[in-house]
């Protein structure tokens, strides 16, 4: 079992113990106790209410922040003429056919997103096993398979994040940075529940949002005390 280290049990201590509070209250605290030297993650965690070894009750979707995450988005596209003309114009960092997917194939992942040509997929299905498992294979569901490249690179050049639940059913998503002002962080937030909500599948039954916690990268989680608009 991992040691807490003294900052981290200081945080604690004035977060004063468990309870639920209301999702301002609960970034106030966040940025209260985070402790750390750099500019701290402020994520999520979802505990979704499916049978998360069932396919179908899979928990997929993206969320437009209207304040972004204050990271930029390394962006790659396969693609080949005006497509990738295209693809330029809009942003992305990089832009090839095959010769991209050899320089992945040989070991390069610095990018956050990746997006794909319909007509690309044949030969991007050899990086599967190399971005499937780090979630950034190009996925039709999620619009990282389109011709429309344009508009797909400025969206995630703004900051559109993807969110896929895990194989224990939960989300961990990242809404902004510590320096990021309070009422910008619970925008981002109320974003991201609406956008987590309006993904649930059809096969899930029962109340879909278990529980939510909010925190900073190295301080300790704080669990939201659900609105009524997200108990379904």
């Amino acid at each position: 079992m991992a040691t807490r280290g003294k900052k981290y049990k200081t945080a604690i201590k004035v977060l004063g113990g468990h309870k639920k509070v209301a999702a301002q209250e609960a970034i106030s605290e966040v940025k209260k106790v985070a402790y750390a030297k750099f500019d701290e993650t402020v994520g999520v965690d979802i505990n979704l209410g499916i049978d998360a070894g069932k396919s179908e009750q899979a928990v997929r979707g993206s969320v437009m922040y209207p304040h972004g995450v204050g990271k930029k988005s390394r962006v790659v596209v396969f693609a080949k003429d005006k497509y990738a003309d295209e693809a330029e114009k809009a942003g992305a960092d990089f832009v090839g056919a095959e010769d991209l997917i050899e320089k992945v194939l040989g070991g390069w992942l610095e990018f956050d997103n990746a997006v794909a040509t319909p007509d690309m997929m044949g030969a991007v299905g050899k990086l599967a096993k190399l971005l499937g498992p780090r979630g950034l294979l190009p996925n039709k569901k999620v619009g990282t398979v389109t011709f429309d490249v344009g508009s797909i690179v400025a969206e995630l050049k703004k900051g559109k994040t993807f969110f896929k639940s895990d194989r224990t059913g939960l989300l961990h998503v990242p809404i902004g940075k510590k320096s990021f002002e309070e009422q910008k962080l619970h925008e981002n937030f109320l974003a991201l529940m609406k956008s987590v909500v309006a993904s649930r599948p059809a096969a899930a039954k029962g109340r879909f949002i278990k529980k939510v916690a909010i925190s900073s990268t190295m301080g300790p989680g704080i669990e939201i005390a659900i609105d009524d608009m997200f108990k379904v």
